[in-house]
């Protein structure tokens, strides 16, 4: 009997199967996904590329190009049905993704996320001078990695305090291939109930926040943000606004705390927005991108893939891929001559939150280090549990030990794996 490939295979995180996959099978494969639908696997930097560049063209975002949605081979209950059916960027081709993005930029501009510096300065100070009070072994996520962009995604949407919480709660849950159909379900609508209501609340207590300024966007012909429109990219932008940096920033300070030459490099020698980009390339917390459909049959690494059926970009095959970036592409290496990678996307669909996402990271891991010079796992890297998602990939708990506070004794200089094996 034939067993179709998995994505993830069994005891494996998905970036280790998709690049896995890439070196064993090759740039363009049939896997099944969890609830057991089928897809197309594009796994190479080089098929990746191809895919992207020709996003709203050939290849459609838009669900109701993926035949086996409607024709019933996919059971309504599919859990993934959450993100790939939303009306959100994700799933929007051409003009009417133009025209969204054309909105929401003038509201979400340049201007607005550098004047966020030292505001996400003084919020990353705040949260490690409450870490330093704590001192000992800390887990990094719970404290730092998801607090910071949360705090920040949510104070640009004016979202208070007391609320933000339950965002990260249904964030966890629509990204979670684990998740049943029933959680699925209910953190879609509770997020939707949610954020109907809030946006309600705003237009009548308007503030100087990100939603204000979607609501009162315009452009010059007086097009405006429909209810369902201001609805669905407040859902996009607050979820992903804060999941993929909580990743990216874990998974930085895995990469520099399993080799102490980066580390000592990073502190003294090379600017951190290097650090950020070689964890794009090569730690990328977003791993796969759902879906592509093509409009007519086509041809990829001498595959053909007929037309409607969906294509899972492997994102995490990219930035690793030997073609592109030589024998040691696995490597985490922050003196790697630059290069494009693709984690960010490309061409239209380039990811709307980069510039803060990279400001946000950059902040975060100088501000760490900084403060606490001895930072090291409190675990070996092996044994640091990562989320279970075909979408994003991050350590659920990071276990460190801080070390002392800069301006407190110091101690011997380290990052290697400390004996607090009992971290609870």
């Amino acid at each position: 009997m034939h067993i179709p490939l998995q994505l993830p295979a069994p005891n494996e995180r998905t970036s280790q199967t998709i690049r896995r996959y890439r070196d064993e099978i090759g740039p363009v494969l049939r896997v099944e996904l969890p609830g057991k639908v089928p897809v197309w696997l594009v796994t190479s930097y080089d098929m990746i590329n191809e895919v992207l560049a020709n996003d709203g063209t050939l290849y459609s975002k838009d669900p109701r190009n993926f035949t086996a949605l409607h024709d019933g081979s996919i059971p309504p209950d599919w859990p993934l049905r959450q993100i790939i059916e939303g009306k959100h960027l994700l799933t929007k081709d051409g003009a009417d993704h133009h025209r969204l993005r054309g909105l929401i930029n003038h509201a979400f501009t340049p201007g607005r996320v550098q004047g966020l510096t030292s505001r996400i300065q003084k919020m990353t100070d705040a949260l490690l001078d409450r870490m330093a009070a704590e001192g000992g072994v800390v887990d990094l996520v719970s404290s730092f990695n998801a607090p910071l962009p949360l705090t920040v995604i949510c104070e640009l949407f004016g979202v208070p305090e007391d609320e933000r919480p339950q965002i990260r709660e249904w964030g966890n849950v629509l990204v979670s291939h684990t998740a049943t159909p029933e959680e699925s379900l209910a953190a879609n609508n509770g997020v939707l109930g949610y954020l109907a209501a809030f946006i309600e609340r705003k237009r009548h207590e308007p503030g100087d926040d990100l939603t204000t300024g979607l609501i009162r966007a315009q452009e010059d012909d007086g097009d405006r943000l429909s209810e369902d429109e201001m609805l669905w990219i407040m859902w996009h932008m607050l979820i992903a606004g804060h999941e993929t940096t909580v990743h990216l920033i874990g998974n930085a300070v895995i990469a520099l705390c399993s080799d102490p030459k980066q580390l000592a490099l990073a502190r003294t020698e090379i600017a951190w927005e290097q650090v950020v980009e070689e964890t794009l390339r090569s730690r990328t917390s977003v791993v796969g991108i759902m879906l592509r459909y093509p409009r007519h049959d086509v041809q990829l690494a001498g595959v053909r893939i007929p037309a409607g059926e969906a294509i899972m970009v492997g994102l995490a095959g990219a930035g690793t891929d030997p073609a592109r970036f030589g024998r040691e592409a696995e490597r985490f290496d922050i003196t790697r001559e630059p290069d494009m990678h693709l984690a960010l996307g490309r061409g239209p669909h380039f990811c709307l939150g980069a510039p803060l996402a990279r400001l946000e990271t950059r902040i975060a891991l100088a501000s760490l280090f900084g403060r606490f010079p001895e930072l090291r796992l409190a675990v070996r890297a092996d044994e640091i549990v990562y989320n279970s998602s075909i979408i994003t990939e991050g350590p659920v708990r990071l276990p460190v030990v801080l070390g002392p506070a800069r301006g407190s004794s110091p101690g011997a200089t380290s990052c290697s794996s400390a004996s607090a094996h009992d971290f609870t």
